[in-house]
């Protein structure tokens, strides 16, 4: 290959990683300002609602709160106190111990007075069998709660079990380890009740990082910054995911994925799809995307919702080791639903899921660690063939810079404007320094985790779920 052909295939490279680049930013512009607008809205329309009315009232629609747990010893006592202490009328909780080894299922049947019962379950899915059974409280305290031992098989193979327990007509899907707000169900049953012209099949809220957060009693009592740059780089990072950009997909209706950690979903389209897929590793997106289909293909109005209310927090890794881990099963589930339903990907006949919804993912979330790595490498061959015009990378890098750290400024200003949940002191300047450090400390780890990511899904025969080792809330 001569050096003129050479010239030109860099050529027309530099051409689409420009292209690529100038399309990413104009993307994240566009929702960042979507979601704004949307919070403004929301925001506007909620301060006249009384909540008290959902909260107290028997007609309120039934709710089933299921929560897998494995090996959750340390933290399953006061996280269950945390989930009966909601403050609406016409729920229940199902905790699922999804086969532990430790002592989960003795701590548990201690602290609220347990004994087995006999329970038929109508298995519309099919699940791993149970192990010690089914128990409930002998306390009238805690007649909301119901406790179900089976044999190990998954997160996903335990929340099939609750759908086929729940007599429920909603589910809330979430993760024992969280700390749910005490007006939480409220709030996220508003969009399914008011929502007149189409079917509400799931709602979401925003995550929130309880590390070194107060928690007494199940209940959240002090917001903290965390110490570790690697948690607070994270707190970033979901106040963008969720406050610039879910929020932006809600109205749209073009939302994806809805956190595994909390959810709510219309229990009768959850089971019409076959419930969570036990052979992904991403079973929250994987699920979404398979109702949504389902509907499309029903010709039925539908909307995923979305609301930004901190309602749900929980305890994010504090180590490389786990994050990484974390992340590369994120990525491996993002490949997996986006291969699976394949068929929908500019596709017309899935309207703006399939030409909008679907290759967005594809192109700016699940290629572009790839693209990002073909670009380094790119630039370092122009090194070596001594092709780089200085001047003109160097302000490009610059650039990129300073949008991340501006991006992330205004996460924290729409955070200040709207929840304001980091009052004290002196946060907020921490927080506004970090936005500099955070593309040093978090991303270069984001990269590789996804690479790792993509090479575990094609070539890594042993691919592992990932284990989130918890340190415990109620002691941070």
């Amino acid at each position: 290959m001569d050096t003129s052909t050479v010239k030109i295939i860099l050529q027309i490279l530099h051409y689409l990683f420009f292209g690529y680049a100038f399309a990413a930013i104009t993307s994240y512009i566009i929702l960042s300002i979507i979601s704004g607008k949307e919070t403004i809205e929301y925001l506007k329309k909620n301060s006249f609602v009384n909540y008290k009315d959902i909260l107290s009232s028997t007609m309120s629609p039934s709710i089933t709160i299921i929560a897998p747990a494995y090996n959750e010893s340390l933290n399953v006592v006061e996280n269950v106190r945390s989930l009966l202490s909601n403050h609406y009328v016409n729920y229940n909780v199902i905790i699922i111990n999804d086969g532990s080894t430790d002592n989960s299922l003795e701590k548990l049947i201690e602290a609220y007075d347990l004994e087995k019962v006999d329970f038929i379950i109508n298995e519309k899915i099919k699940t791993q069998p149970l192990r010690a059974g089914v128990f409930k409280s002998k306390n009238p305290a805690f007649e909301k709660l119901m406790i179900v031992d089976k044999e190990n098989g998954g997160k996903a193979d335990t929340l099939n079990m609750g759908l086929n327990i729940s007599k429920s007509k909603y589910v809330a899907c979430i993760d024992v380890d969280c700390l749910l707000l005490e007006d939480a169900l409220q709030k996220m049953i508003k969009p399914f009740l008011e929502e007149t012209d189409a079917k509400v099949i799931a709602t979401g809220g925003v995550i929130r990082i309880a590390n070194s957060c107060i928690i007494r009693g199940g209940k959240l009592i002090d917001v903290n910054l965390p110490k570790k740059l690697l948690v607070q780089s994270q707190i970033l990072e979901y106040l963008r995911a969720f406050l610039l950009g879910r929020m932006a997909w809600s109205r749209l209706n073009g939302l994806l994925v809805i956190s595994g950690a909390f959810g709510i979903f219309d229990k009768e389209t959850a089971i019409a799809v076959g419930g969570y897929d036990t052979k992904t590793v991403g079973e929250d997106m994987e699920i979404i995307v398979r109702m949504r289909r389902y509907m499309e293909e029903k010709n039925e109005k539908y909307k995923v919702s979305y609301i930004p209310d901190p309602l749900c927090w929980t305890e994010a890794p504090d180590n490389y080791k786990i994050f990484i881990s974390q992340r590369n099963r994120w990525t491996r589930g993002t490949i997996e639903t986006l291969k699976k339903h394949r068929k929908i990907g500019f596709n017309r006949n899935y309207g703006s899921f399939g030409m909008l919804s679907y290759p967005y993912w594809l192109i700016f979330e699940r290629l572009a660690p790839i693209i990002e790595v073909i670009g380094i490498v790119y630039f370092a061959i122009l090194i070596i063939l001594k092709e780089v015009r200085w001047e003109y990378a160097l302000s490009f890098l610059l650039l990129a810079y300073i949008f991340s750290v501006l991006f992330s400024i205004i996460a924290l200003y729409s955070e200040e404007l709207t929840f304001h949940q980091y009052k004290k002191k002196g946060t907020g300047y921490k927080l506004v320094l970090l936005t500099a450090l955070e593309p040093f400390v978090l991303h270069p780890f984001i990269l590789y985790a996804a690479i790792k990511g993509n090479y575990d899904y094609y070539f890594n025969k042993k691919k592992k779920w990932g284990v989130m080792q918890r340190k415990g809330l109620a002691s941070t």
